[in-house]
């Protein structure tokens, strides 16, 4: 069939046989294709997170010898048996039997809406579905009968075809009846249920531009990369605020690359926070107030800088975005006291020119 695959359990030309037909579109999803006999087949899909197994039944008549009867039973019990619990379950199929319009002894599995009056295959689909805690989907909807009989002949109209699923996924049933007018065999009359399953879609990972990794700053690397500043020379750079400022930017930039590394440009990523403590605060608050007296002891304009430096400095709170140069205020924290005089000497520089560093 033109937009369907159909998969097909039996002997070609022979008496029975039962099939399952997907449509293209989800024919890929197809993971497991299990003919059990020609009565009994399965097909597993994976769709989304969820895995889906469709099983098609074919029972055998009224009249027919009990051992056949038995045989069917017990495969679909081995099928059903099979099927872990995490995966849904779908079962179809012709059971030659009739559950009637009573749910009375089977109210877990049996809606109440039905057609007729029960009998022994009626009864050993009921019994069938107890045992394994499935629902009967179309004895769930109040329908009129029109929409309940699944098979319609001169002499008589019945339901003998059935779509079940598990207990636990009824919530995924949305409708359950027979469409008049459209025939599949003869006799027979399309049976349609409607399944809504929610497919989580992955999230695509938004990619910008790679950044340094200074969520990756920890206790360890934050002493490596003052170590690497020193070795570099980072802060012995001079002249005018903006010679200074590019010299020692260039460095910062080249040693916190090796230390620390590029991100790859996806959002997202969780931030090495781990040792920014209260203890260790409270230790960097004391540092700066003892430093600030230190500096203080110079005079009175240098002092003016220094102040309005420290309090800009207090001012700084961890993870804030960067600037364009990409250096966060986590850097100033950890460079030691020769950075720190560094950043002093530009301020001064600034204060004096009254020239900002481009």
């Amino acid at each position: 069939m033109d937009g369907y695959k159909l998969w097909y359990s039996g002997v070609l030309r022979g008496k029975y046989g039962v099939g399952i037909l997907v449509d293209n579109h989800l024919r890929d999803l197809v993971v497991e294709v299990r003919r059990v006999n020609d009565r009994l087949m399965t097909i597993k899909l994976v769709v989304g997170e969820c895995t889906l197994n469709v099983v098609s039944a074919y029972a055998p008549q009224i009249g027919l010898d009990e051992e056949i009867k038995r045989h069917f039973w017990e495969g679909l019990d081995d099928i059903v048996r099979s099927i872990p619990p995490s995966e849904r379950l779908f079962i179809g199929g012709d059971f030659n039997g009739h559950i009637g319009s009573s749910a009375a002894g089977y109210t877990e599995v049996h809606g109440g809406f039905g057609v007729g009056e029960r009998n022994g295959g009626g009864t050993s689909l009921l019994d069938f579905a107890k045992a394994f805690h499935l629902v009967i989907a179309n004895s769930s909807f109040p329908k009129r009968d029109e929409h309940l009989v699944t098979y319609k002949s001169s002499v008589a109209k019945t339901q003998i075809d059935y779509l079940l699923l598990r207990r636990c996924d009824r919530r995924l049933c949305e409708d359950c009846k027979v469409i008049p007018g459209q025939t599949l065999a003869t006799q027979h009359r399309l049976l349609v249920m409607d399944i809504g399953i929610r497919i989580r879609r992955k999230k695509r990972p938004v990619r910008g531009r790679p950044r340094i990794r200074w969520g990756a700053l920890t206790k360890d690397k934050a002493q490596e990369l003052e170590g690497r500043l020193s070795a570099m020379g980072a802060w012995r750079s001079s002249g005018d605020a903006n010679t200074m400022w590019l010299t020692t930017a260039d460095c910062i930039g080249k040693a916190e690359r090796e230390v620390l590394g590029i991100s790859s440009g996806r959002t997202g990523g969780q931030k090495g926070d781990w040792w920014w403590n209260a203890v260790v605060q409270d230790k960097v608050e004391a540092k700066k107030a003892a430093y600030l007296q230190f500096v203080w002891s110079s005079g009175e304009e240098e002092k003016r800088a220094n102040s309005e430096r420290y309090k800009a400095m207090r001012k700084m709170r961890r993870g804030r975005a960067t600037g364009p140069d990409e250096i966060p205020v986590e850097l100033w924290r950890c460079v030691g006291r020769a950075g720190l005089e560094w950043l002093t000497g530009l301020f001064n520089i600034i204060f004096k020119t009254n020239k900002i560093p481009e």
